[in-house]
C-alpha cells in the first residue's frame, strides 16, 4: 500500500528542511537529531512508576530505569529488558522514554530500559556486554526488580533490538538462563545486509544509507567484521534454544527485509514467532505518536503479542 499520509506529510517536511546527509555529522550532531525526532512523540503516557536503578556492569556500574504498570503488584510481575535504539552511537534513557512508557502499557508488563554504553566512545563489544551483564544480573536477582523469572523477556527497537536478539543468541548458546520471549522493533538484523528493501527505500525514508554507514563506522573497531553474528545476529548458524518471538517491521522501513528473513529463519527452526510487517510506515514510526497516529494502532497490536508470549511462558 501507499505510504501513510500522515507520513508522507512529514517526510515532505522533513525533506523540505534540506538536513545535512549523515555521514557529513559529528557523533553530537547525530545524538542531537535522534533526541530532536523523538520530541515527535508528544505527551508520554502516564505509567504506574519510575524508578532509576543501578547494578554491576563489566567495566562500571550500569543504570536502569524500571518502568511499572499501575496495576502491578510489589513482587514478580512479568518483565521485559529493553534496549534503547539510536545505531548504538547515539540514543539514552531519556530518549526513548515515551517509547518505554508505550511498551510497558502496551504489555502490561515492567520494563527495564538499560543505558548501556554508546560508540565511539566506547566500541563494539562493549554495548553488547553491558546488555549481556544487565539482564544475567536482572535474571539473577528477579526479586530486586521485582520480576517474575519464568517471566522476563528481551525487547529493543532497532539497534537495541540487534543488541537483543544477539543476548537470545548468547543465552541459548551457553544454555545458563532461558528467557522467556524476545521482543524485536524495526530490527537491524544484518549490518552488511544488501536486501532489497535497503535498494529500494536507501533515502528519503527517514533512515538511509549514510545513516546505518555514520552509524557502523563509529561503532566498529578496526578490523571488526560486519557479518559477525554477535554485530549481525541474522547471520548466525545456531537457532536452537532460542525463546519465542514477535517482530515488527514497517514497510517503507530499508531495514525490513532483514527483520522479516530472521522471523523466517526462526519459524523453519521450530521456534514460534509471531510477524508484523505495518503497513504505509516508516522505520521508528512507534515512536512519533504525534505525527503519526497509526503508532497507537500499532502498539496495540504489539502489546498482544507480548501478552500472548508471556502467557505461553
Amino acid at each position: 500500500m501507499p505510504l501513510d499520509l500522515s507520513v508522507e506529510r512529514f517526510l515532505k517536511k522533513l525533506a523540505a528542511l534540506n538536513p545535512p546527509g549523515a555521514l557529513t555529522l559529528s557523533v553530537a550532531e547525530r545524538r542531537d537529531a535522534l533526541r530532536h525526532m523523538l520530541a515527535f512523540a508528544g505527551t508520554s503516557p502516564a505509567v504506574g512508576s519510575i524508578e532509576d536503578r543501578t547494578l554491576p556492569g563489566p567495566d562500571a556500574a550500569i543504570t536502569i530505569r524500571r518502568y511499572s504498570p499501575a496495576a502491578a503488584p510489589p513482587g514478580a510481575f512479568p518483565a521485559l529488558v529493553y534496549f534503547h535504539g539510536g545505531g548504538l552511537v547515539a540514543g539514552s534513557l531519556d530518549t526513548h522514554d515515551g517509547i518505554c512508557r508505550s511498551l510497558c502499557l502496551a504489555g502490561g508488563c515492567r520494563v527495564l530500559s538499560v543505558d548501556y554504553r554508546l560508540a565511539p566512545e566506547h566500541r563494539f563489544p562493549a554495548a553488547l556486554s553491558d546488555a549481556i551483564a544487565a539482564t544475567s544480573f536482572i535474571a539473577s536477582h528477579p526479586a530486586e526488580f521485582g520480576v517474575d523469572p519464568q517471566r522476563l523477556g528481551l525487547c529493543g527497537d532497532s539497534a537495541g533490538a540487534t543488541l537483543a536478539a544477539v543476548v537470545a543468541q548468547h543465552l541459548a548458546r551457553q544454555g545458563t538462563l532461558t528467557v522467556a520471549l524476545q521482543v524485536l522493533i524495526c530490527p537491524i538484523m544484518d549490518l552488511a545486509a544488501q536486501t532489497a528493501s535497503r535498494r529500494e527505500y536507501a533515502q528519503g525514508y527517514l533512515v538511509d544509507e549514510s545513516t546505518l554507514a555514520h552509524d557502523l563506522k563509529y561503532y566498529l573497531q578496526e578490523g571488526s567484521d560486519p557479518a559477525d553474528p554477535r554485530i549481525s545476529p541474522l547471520r548466525t548458524t545456531q537457532l536452537a534454544g532460542l525463546p519465542p518471538a514477535c517482530i515488527h517491521t514497517a514497510e517503507f522501513d530499508p531495514l525490513r527485509d532483514e527483520g522479516c528473513l530472521y522471523s523466517e529463519r526462526l519459524r523453519q527452526a521450530g521456534i514460534a514467532t509471531r510477524y508484523t510487517c505495518h503497513p504505509g510506515m516508516i522505520h521508528l514510526f512507534y515512536g512519533m505518536g504525534n505525527l503519526v497516529p497509526y503508532a497507537a494502532t500499532a502498539w496495540n497490536l504489539i502489546g498482544s503479542d507480548i501478552r500472548a508470549l508471556f502467557a505461553m511462558a
